[in-house]
């Protein structure tokens, strides 16, 4: 009896189903900023504690040694996951009160968001390299 009731249950969607579309793409990213937020939170939990504990060498090897490179490229990426989760968060606040579902629009926003992150990220890191 148990057969008969799962054959009858309809499949769940798939991702090789549904055809790629911004939407899904922003909902990913969402998801993926999200957890960079976390970790970008604890890795300055950390070097906060390194200031407080005058690890100087520490901090120098993170900004002027060979790690330098990789400090900037983490704390630029950081920067535009900040600014497209908080862009991403208006928009699913829009969502909460009912607005802006049609599909060709919310793909649209989609892309239009993903974008427009770069413009905080760089008006940023340009003004501090200046």
């Amino acid at each position: 009896m148990a057969s008969d009731q799962s054959d009858q249950r309809p499949l769940s969607p798939h991702i090789q189903v549904w055809r790629w579309h911004a939407t899904m793409a922003s909902s990913i990213l969402h998801r993926g900023t999200g957890i960079a937020n976390y970790i970008g939170a604890i890795a300055f939990a950390i070097w906060f504690l390194l200031l407080a504990f005058d690890a100087e060498a520490s901090i120098r090897f993170l900004f002027e040694g060979s790690m330098a490179w990789v400090t900037r490229f983490a704390l630029i990426a950081l920067t535009y996951s900040i600014s497209y989760h908080w862009l991403n968060g208006l928009r699913h606040l829009l969502w909460d009160v009912g607005k802006g579902f049609d599909p060709k629009g919310s793909n649209q926003r989609s892309i239009m968001i993903m974008i427009a992150s770069v413009i905080p990220t760089a008006a940023l890191w340009l003004n501090l390299g200046s």
